[in-house]
């Protein structure tokens, strides 16, 4: 049975762009506080879901990583994580660097879990 293939944010924002992620994550993660981080990686995912939606329909593949963006657009943190979890472990992976935190109190948490939940609440303002 053949593998499936790793999919990556490299398929939708092209690889120059890709690199400087992998880059600016390989130099702001290991010292980097996650509420400021996860603003980052869901503008990260932002900017690829406004690319893909602006792919062409003929263009959009079954499991591919633009129509899980897509798809995403519409979705909870946790739905959000079960779509597009492979394509974020794969970006830390590239960049060397890990997402899962323990707090001071011994709590694990992850960079990435939060990085959903701003992709989601990203155009919630309180003044509105």
């Amino acid at each position: 049975m053949p593998s499936k293939p790793k999919r990556s944010l490299q398929d939708v924002v092209g690889k120059e762009t890709y690199d400087v992620w992998v880059d600016m994550l390989r130099e702001l993660v290991p010292d980097g506080r996650t509420h400021r981080l996860s603003v980052v990686i869901a503008g990260m995912l932002h900017y690829a879901t406004a690319i893909a939606e602006n792919m062409d329909e003929d263009e959009l593949e079954e499991d591919s990583v633009a129509l899980s963006l897509i798809n995403a657009n519409e979705m909870g943190p946790d739905e959000i994580k079960d779509e597009l979890h492979d394509v974020m472990k794969r970006l830390f992976k590239d960049a060397g660097v890990t997402f899962d935190r323990v707090s001071k109190g011994g709590e694990a948490y992850s960079v990435v879990d939060e990085a959903y939940n701003e992709y989601v609440s990203w155009y919630d303002y309180p003044w509105d």
